[in-house]
């Protein structure tokens, strides 16, 4: 399909001929093709003969004498995609808005050559093999919107240049191998940002990220610090993900208030006592395997998946809890590894076969027999033994 952006700019034209195309843009194409093979397969540049006009080839859109737009590869899924490299000869394209890789076997660096493409709104090569720093000078390209350079092997810190772009709507930088700590990001278009997998670390600058945000992934890093203030201003948020790092802290009670569907930050450092400020609407809320402590809130009674479980929770199980689990409202409630007193439940009680209980592992005996997660240990009352012997 055409990307819209390219079909309005050929509805500029009066008619849809074809200028014969710029003798460099000529030579760009025969470059790029040389650097480029299709895997066993695919068919991609089966209409790639320099003999016809080059705006037919598949992939190409051209405006004038100008290629515009370069999709490289079969976009149908399943296709095998492309091996060998991205030729420099790419910044030769200077009328270039939008250029994307097929998921395939592309390896070696991004070329410096980007730069060059004033034009470029739309960079996409993802689900391949390349490597190295991403250059620095991919923070001249003042109109780019998005950035997927996701599933590759690419080293090196995030260039804060790329940070300081004013119209960035989409960074998706995720399963690299990328280090160094997170630059602040300046773009108020920003809605999402995925760094997850990874091996970033530090801690996040107080502005760093921008109230825009809608999606935000930075799993599987090694970021440490407070996040309480950065998430504070991020009320437009839709998912957050900020699960196997090291943050510490509290987490602010109006996080919860924000229009989330998940809510992800298990194996971190995270302290404090959780305090919703409003009844929570979240489908799913995982906050296992921190330091929280005090009781547990009511208010996270309408959290359909709700993880707290290896935390420090102390006190009875709200009865508003039990209630929805016991109608089926409540479909998994992990609650096991604290240090939890009571809770007010009928031991012949039959809990719904959709729904999910787990009290291992607490300061009691679990008055049902549920089916915990493996994980969670065969013994009942560790805890209780343990807490009466110190």
């Amino acid at each position: 399909m055409i990307p819209f952006f390219v079909f309005f700019l050929l509805l500029q034209n009066s008619f849809f001929v074809h200028a014969i195309l710029d003798p460099i843009d000529f030579l760009a194409l025969q470059a790029i093709r040389k650097g480029l093979d299709d895997l066993p397969g695919s068919n991609y540049f089966a209409s790639w003969d320099f003999t016809s006009e080059p705006c037919n080839f598949a992939g190409v859109y051209c405006d004038g004498d100008k290629v515009i737009a370069l999709n490289l590869g079969d976009p149908r899924a399943g296709s095998p995609g492309l091996t060998g490299n991205l030729d420099p000869s790419i910044g030769k394209l200077s009328a270039l808005a939008e250029f994307t890789v097929v998921p395939g076997r592309i390896t070696g660096a991004l070329p410096e050559s980007f730069s060059q493409l004033k034009n470029l709104r739309f960079l996409g090569v993802s689900r391949n093999f390349l490597s190295g720093d991403i250059p620095a000078s991919l923070g001249l390209l003042r109109e780019l919107q998005t950035l997927d350079l996701s599933f590759n092997q690419l080293t090196g810190s995030i260039p804060w240049a790329i940070g300081a772009l004013p119209a960035l709507s989409n960074i998706i930088l995720c399963h690299n191998h990328l280090s160094g700590s997170i630059p602040p990001f300046v773009s108020q278009r920003l809605t999402r940002l995925d760094l997850k997998h990874n091996s970033l670390s530090g801690t996040l600058l107080l502005n760093s990220l921008p109230s825009s945000l809608q999606y935000l992934s930075l799993s599987w890093n090694q970021l440490t610090g407070p996040v309480d203030y950065q998430l504070s201003r991020l009320n437009q948020l839709n998912y957050l993900d900020l699960s196997l790092n090291q943050f510490t802290g509290c987490i602010p009670g109006i996080l919860f208030t924000f229009p989330l569907t998940n809510l992800q930050l298990q194996r971190n450092l995270f302290s404090g006592p959780v305090l919703p400020i409003s009844q929570v609407t979240i489908p799913t809320v995982d906050i296992s395997f921190n330091r929280f402590f005090g009781e547990i809130s009511p208010l996270l009674s309408n959290v359909e998946n709700l993880y707290l479980n290896n935390n420090r929770f102390t006190g009875q199980v709200p009865a508003v809890l039990v209630e929805r689990l016991l109608s089926a409202g409540i479909q998994v409630l992990y609650l096991q590894h604290n240090f939890l007193t009571g809770i007010e439940i009928n031991p012949r009680v039959e809990i719904p076969v959709s729904s999910s209980l787990c009290l291992q592992y607490n300061c009691m005996i679990p008055p049902v027999e549920t089916a915990c997660p493996l994980k969670a240990g065969k013994q009942k009352g560790v805890v209780y033994e343990l807490f009466f012997l110190l």
